[in-house]
């Protein structure tokens, strides 16, 4: 099963998000040191970059009963939001009842 979500979210302190994933970097265990200066950069340049370091999919999970996630991926980017602009509406794939994986299910050993 998929699971997709799209946050759309307004960093209200630039600094702060900056320095959290500072953090995190620095106490990954596991990060070479190589990859280390690199992120490192990385988020001190974007914001973009600073939120995907913070987002950790299998706390966002938690100890959800019945669920083991197999795997994740996620990114990030910087976007100019404006709520009134139609292709900001993140229910237009529900509106009609008919999403991209229905579609697929729909299609059948020799597609369509």
């Amino acid at each position: 099963m998929r699971l997709r979500v799209d946050l759309v979210l307004e960093v209200t302190g630039r600094s702060a998000l900056t320095d959290a994933a500072l953090r995190r970097i620095d106490d990954d265990e596991f990060m070479p040191e190589e990859e280390r200066v690199h992120a490192r950069t990385a988020v001190r340049s974007d914001e973009a970059e600073a939120l995907a370091y913070l987002v950790e999919p299998f706390q966002l999970l938690g100890d959800m009963p019945g669920v083991e996630l197999v795997q994740a991926s996620w990114s990030s980017e910087q976007a100019d939001y404006d709520p009134d602009v139609e292709a900001w509406d993140l229910d237009e794939d529900d509106e009609d009842g008919d999403d991209e994986d229905e579609d697929r299910e729909d299609d059948g050993p020799g597609g369509r």
